[in-house]
């Protein structure tokens, strides 16, 4: 007996949009209810799996690589999947969301690959959900452009063989889609509205191409994980009638518990698996939400102060690279997130060395390719890459063999001799409300002091504020990180934005709902799993 056809899913509490019926398909619906019919109660199993992991970790204070999964990492004999063509050459990507001016620059950037993002450079309203898929069908078909209407200028795509390749990053698992709801009112797990819409309408459009459907995966906690999307893209590629292998994922290790399950996530995607990244804020992020009742000795200082030199962070990247390479799979570093300056050369002479530096020492670590945030950053980051690799395509075959790194390597915080700051604690606030104000206005990519922020960047920050308060931080000043000090600062920093921007501005923004937010999610006892669920409720759109 077949299985019943799945309930179809109904659109709620959304405005219409120009154009929405072009992706939001019976068809496509259909395929969406389906995805969600078949693996959101696995979704779930999963989520409350990272509950009972934490727990555990609460007790223990600390993370070990699995033993009931050691023959996966003792078996030199499998590889993931070769790389399909036009993802072979990673050196630079960019990274943005698909708002229609960004993605005809990305796409024209120069760089090798488009990070398309419905994630944490997306806040996650009807209309960027919806236009984002419309705009990136537009691109592949070639009828996008885009005029500037404060500016005047247009922006058109260059030649097909010149266009960065799209490796698309939906939401993560614990994300669902409010506006898209199914016969019982359970809302859609964002990641199968973005993955299945993305999939059912360009799959074979990319392959026509020749290209394909390539996923980044965010916020993967686990192997599990890793291995319910598998199941995803096999029952995916069955419904189109897409060969199987067509997709490729690249996971993000941007969890502290994922970091120890590299290969075995690998293993579970191998025959669509096309690499792992190197994150940063998120990474910091997690180890902060994981071992946040772990004592001093797990007491990250300022956010700056965390660069990716330091040693547990050294162990992480290492680490990644030689277990990419040993499987023949992509390894891929994180962002320079620098954003230029017209008016001010100097800052860019300084800020543009950092880079250069930065992605130096990636490309001679073994890296295979980086991330930048911003057009003029590609020339600089493919600069060092090209002087590594030449005329190669990647360096897989670099197996950085010399690297060993223990379990305790990955959580030596306690390494670091920098500590925490009042600046730290003030800047954590700046950037959190503002950060925050932005995405409650429905931007995702936000520019901040010169840096390109996303959803990552406020986590961070409000967890460092957390942790410095639930571990009674003295800074240098003599001050104690407490609630009240919090409020302190952030009334200021609220007070001082009120003044830079005038009255009439703030008013049409939501600071004081900014403001409000990220002292609820640092002061709360109870520790928000995610920024993002909060703030979602209070999204307009």
């Amino acid at each position: 007996m077949s299985a019943p056809a799945p309930s179809p899913l109904a659109i709620v509490d959304a405005e219409p949009l120009p154009r929405q019926e072009e992706v939001l398909t019976d068809a496509a619906l259909a395929f969406v209810a389906e995805l969600h019919q078949r693996f959101t109660p696995r979704r779930d199993d999963l989520l409350a799996r990272r509950a009972d992991r934490r727990a555990e970790i609460a007790r223990t204070s600390t993370l070990d690589f699995l033993p009931e999964t050691a023959a996966v990492r003792a078996d030199d004999s499998w590889k993931v999947a070769p790389a399909p063509a036009a993802l072979n050459d990673r050196r630079v990507e960019i990274t943005g969301p698909t708002d229609r001016k960004m993605t005809i620059n990305a796409l024209n950037s120069g760089a090798k690959v488009w990070l398309a993002d419905f994630e944490d450079a997306s806040a996650p309203t009807w209309e960027n959900v919806v236009l984002g898929q419309i705009n990136l069908v537009d691109a592949y078909t070639r009828t996008i452009d885009f005029t500037d209407e404060r500016t005047g200028k247009s922006y058109a795509l260059r030649p097909n063989e010149e266009l960065a390749t799209v490796v698309m990053r939906p939401r993560g698992w614990h994300l669902n889609e409010r506006h898209l709801v199914d016969a019982d009112g359970k809302p859609v797990p964002g990641a199968f509205v973005d993955f299945g819409l993305y999939f059912f309408h360009n799959a074979q459009r990319l392959l026509d191409l020749g290209k394909g459907p390539y996923f980044y995966l965010p916020k993967t906690e686990s192997h599990l994980e890793a291995r319910l999307w598998n199941e995803v893209f096999v029952f995916a590629q069955d419904y189109l009638g897409i060969p199987q292998g067509t997709i490729r994922a690249t996971v993000l290790i941007e969890t502290i518990t994922a970091a120890y399950e590299m290969e075995e996530i690998l293993y579970e995607l191998r025959d669509h698996a096309a690499g792992l990244n190197a994150g940063r804020w998120d990474y910091l992020f997690s180890i902060v939400k994981n071992f946040r009742d772990g004592g001093a000795k797990f007491v990250l200082p300022d956010r700056n102060a965390v660069t990716m030199t330091a040693p547990f962070m050294r162990a992480y990247t290492e680490l990644l690279v030689r277990t990419c390479h040993k499987r023949g799979a992509h390894a891929i570093g994180g962002m320079a997130a620098f954003i230029p300056s017209r008016r001010d050369a100097e800052v860019n002479k300084v800020a543009f060395e950092k880079v250069r530096a930065d992605k130096d020492r990636e490309a001679n670590d073994g890296f295979d390719g980086s991330w930048v945030a911003h057009p003029d950053l590609v020339p600089i980051a493919m600069e060092s890459f090209d002087r590594v690799l030449g005329d190669k395509p990647n360096q897989k075959d670099r197996l950085r063999e010399d690297v060993r790194v223990e379990a305790a390597d990955l959580i030596a915080i306690d390494s670091l001799e920098a500590k925490p700051t009042y600046h730290g604690l003030v800047n954590a606030v700046q950037v959190g409300i503002r950060y925050i104000e932005a995405w409650l206005r429905g931007l995702g990519a936000v520019a901040i002091f010169n840096l390109m922020e996303d959803a990552a960047t406020a986590e961070i920050s409000r967890s460092q504020i957390w942790q410095w308060i639930n571990a009674g931080v003295e800074f240098e000043n003599g001050d104690r990180a407490t609630p009240e000090l919090a409020r302190k600062v952030a009334a200021e920093e609220l007070d001082a934005i009120r003044k830079e921007i005038g009255e009439e501005a703030f008013a049409a923004g939501h600071w004081q709902e900014a403001h409000d937010l990220l002292l609820q999610v640092s002061l709360d006892e109870d520790y928000a799993d995610f920024l993002t669920l909060p703030a979602y409720e209070q999204l307009r759109g």
